[in-house]
């Protein structure tokens, strides 16, 4: 059986490689063990597919280990310096929003084979088990409510979106068909002959008066996740018919930080195991912990706010006392405003786009396809899922191929499209979520009847758990099923609320009224009936008044 197998693997490395044959014959080595190898190792290489992955931020770095496990030849393009590098300019040119991960994003991360990463992720990560509303009562003494995300005791994660991003990098590094090319700016690219161009700026040498030097690649298969403003999702709308919108929203982010205690065995001013909220309606105030005792905090509100604040910057720390009380014992009213006045103040985009692909050469993931405001701390979750989701996808339709190398452009076309289908709802559903959740956390958060709802979604979940009942919140972040199955699921579930609702108060009332009507059906007929001929009797008169 192994001579067979042996035989036909031969013949059918020959008859891929004609070229080959000659050669082999020539050798007098057409049977042998090392012509074999040889075949067979020809055979690996031609499978073997150029992947061109645009972007090494968390998402680009995931698919690029995804496509390295696969045993492709990977090459990541990224637009600034390496972000190991702390002299290379952030994005924003800030620290981005610290990032809250959920099972998607560790799920995501579990499947890339790399055991390392998921102790990484448990070893640098503080659990967040809910959020914590500060406020002031009507007596002036401050409070903190705590608001726990999951009744089953279950966290999301704050972690460094740069601490994360380094971390893939490093074990990208290690990969000896990995190659990083940095400072290279996408350019151009043709997706029907799968060339791209690339402009490159040394920094060494960069001079702006200089002209960026402008190169050639050829790939196989390219993956853009080059964020919100992405230069390959750019160029694809220039093949496929791609549907495009972007917002804006009537907010502004600036970050701010709190400060670790000095010398204290607890360095954390506030609790480290909640997402701190000051809600103020129109605007908030969020904390997200930090490894090292701090708080990366972010103040959301609408341009007016900022335009106030910036006009007088003085009225800063009166501000944040009337509306995010307790604030300024934590940063310092002087920082507060240094802050204030240091760090951007940027907008909040929201992307939908479809489709995601175009033939079998190029795809867009995270933000690229989807960017999304930062309310449901899914946006990176969202990404890396994509990344899963992508490779599962060419996983089934390459195992289809059989092998056969020929097919595999053919394949991988079919198997973008039916990504495209299968995601972008999922997408759609999910950016719509993170626009609501904006009024969730900071409105709702303060109302009775949010509170209501939750507490008995959460309940039903416990002690009916045959109903399958969640609050839509744990279904997505500790959760896999697909965002746009979470949005059906939790309508209905407000549906059979409302109903339940509508029939425990309402059908009482209709009882009781049926009853006092047949028990004194004859004292109501003469109430109602004088009641009728007073009103008539009012109008008249008004009438015969105005006549007159």
């Amino acid at each position: 059986m192994q001579s067979l197998t042996y035989f036909i693997s031969t013949f059918h490395c020959l008859f891929r490689f004609p070229a080959l044959l000659t050669r082999a014959a020539e050798s007098g080595e057409i049977f042998s063990n090392t012509s074999y190898s040889f075949f067979i190792g020809k055979m690996e290489e031609e499978r073997r597919q150029k992947v061109v992955v645009v972007g090494a931020g968390p998402v680009g770095s995931l698919a690029a280990l995804y496509a390295a496990n696969r045993g492709h030849d990977v090459e990541i393009y990224e637009l600034r310096g390496d972000l190991r590098d702390p002299s290379t300019t952030p994005l924003n040119f800030t620290r981005s929003i610290n990032l809250a991960l959920s099972e998607r994003g560790l799920n995501a991360m579990r499947h890339a084979n790399q055991p390392r990463l998921i102790d990484y992720v448990k070893g640098v990560t503080i659990p967040m088990r809910g959020r914590m509303i500060h406020g002031k009562r009507p007596d002036g003494k401050l409070y903190e409510e705590a608001q726990d995300y999951d009744i089953h005791g279950r966290s999301i994660l704050a972690i460094d979106r740069g601490d994360l991003n380094k971390r893939l990098l490093d074990m990208l590094e290690e990969m000896p068909n990995v190659t990083f090319f940095f400072n290279h700016k996408l350019t151009g690219a043709d997706f029907k002959r799968n060339k791209a161009w690339f402009e490159v700026k040394d920094e060494s040498t960069y001079n702006l008066r200089d002209r960026a030097r402008e190169i050639e690649i050829d790939f196989d298969f390219m993956i853009g996740a080059d964020g919100a403003h992405s230069a390959v999702r750019y160029h694809l709308m220039k093949f496929a018919r791609m549907d495009y919108q972007q917002e804006y929203i009537d907010t502004l982010w600036c970050e701010f930080q709190i400060a670790p205690r000095a010398e204290s065995k607890n360095k954390f001013r506030i609790s480290p195991n909640h997402l701190h909220i000051w809600p103020g309606k129109e605007f908030m105030f969020i904390a997200i912990p930090s490894e090292d005792g701090s708080f990366t905090c972010t103040l959301f509100a609408p341009v007016a706010i900022y335009e106030l604040l910036e006009s007088d910057s003085s009225q800063i720390p009166s501000f944040f006392d009337k509306y995010f009380p307790g604030v300024t014992s934590l940063i310092h009213p002087s920082d507060l405003i240094a802050q204030f006045q240091s760090n951007p103040h940027l907008p909040l985009i929201s992307i939908k786009c479809k489709p995601y692909h175009f033939s079998s050469s190029v795809v867009i993931l995270g933000d690229a396809a989807h960017a999304m405001v930062p309310f449901y701390g899914q946006g990176m979750n969202a990404g890396l899922e994509d990344v899963r989701i992508l490779f599962d996808i060419l996983d089934k339709h390459d195992r289809m191929t059989n092998d056969d190398s020929s097919l595999e452009a053919s394949a991988r076309e079919i198997a973008l499209a039916e990504y495209s289908a299968v995601r972008m709802p999922d997408a759609h559903a999910i950016n719509d979520l993170a626009l609501q959740n904006y009024i969730e956390m900071r409105s709702s958060v303060l109302s009775p009847v949010y509170r209501w709802r939750k507490a008995l979604e959460e309940w039903l979940s416990v002690y009916v758990p045959s109903l399958g009942w969640q609050t839509k919140y744990s279904r997505v972040s500790f959760g896999n099923e697909r965002y746009s199955e979470v949005v059906k699921k939790s309508d209905y579930q407000g549906q059979v609320l409302v109903r339940t609702l509508v029939g425990g108060v309402g059908l009482p009332m209709l009882a009781g009224g049926l009853f006092l009507w047949f028990r004194y059906k004859d004292a109501v007929g003469r109430a109602a009936y004088g009641v009728f001929y007073n009103f008539m009797g009012m109008v008249c008169r008004t009438i015969h008044g105005r006549r007159r």
